[in-house]
Parts: C-alpha cells; sequence; structure tokens
C-alpha cells in the first residue's frame, strides 16, 4: 500500500539539506509516493527556496500547498 513519509529540513544548512534529500531519495522505500518536506519560511527562504527548485529523477511532480513551510514531492511510480 502507498504511503507517504516526512523529512525535516529544520536546523539544516542549504548543502546539509541537499546532502539529505538526496540521502533520503537514494534509499527511498518502493511503496512512497509523497514526501512531505519540511522546510519553514519564516527563518528565511533559501531552504524553501532549495526545495522548490530541487530536481531528483525520482520526482514526478511537486505540490505548493497552502502551508507556506511544506512542499509535498509526488514520487514516480
Amino acid at each position: 500500500m502507498p504511503y507517504s513519509i516526512e523529512i525535516d529540513l529544520h536546523g539544516h544548512t542549504v548543502e546539509s539539506a541537499k546532502t539529505l534529500l538526496n540521502d533520503s531519495l537514494k534509499k527511498l522505500p518502493k511503496d512512497v509516493r509523497e514526501i512531505n518536506v519540511i522546510h519553514g519560511y519564516r527563518g528565511g527562504t533559501a531552504l524553501r527556496d532549495m526545495v522548490r527548485k530541487y530536481s531528483h529523477p525520482k520526482i514526478e511532480r511537486k505540490i505548493l500547498g497552502l502551508n507556506q513551510g511544506i512542499t509535498t514531492f509526488i514520487i514516480k511510480k
């Protein structure tokens, strides 16, 4: 059954956040279909901007929801 996971980037630098995303996507279980990336936005926009520009072959598309501190990655089947 498909499911979603969360990755919280609070406290990370842009570079360490990229490394965490790359490692997480590399080890992603096959039945994960969504990743909610929590990046925040009140302490600055560097993480948010990086996440929204971030690309990876496993990401089909991104959803920018009403909560400005979260970006959802939809994972390819």
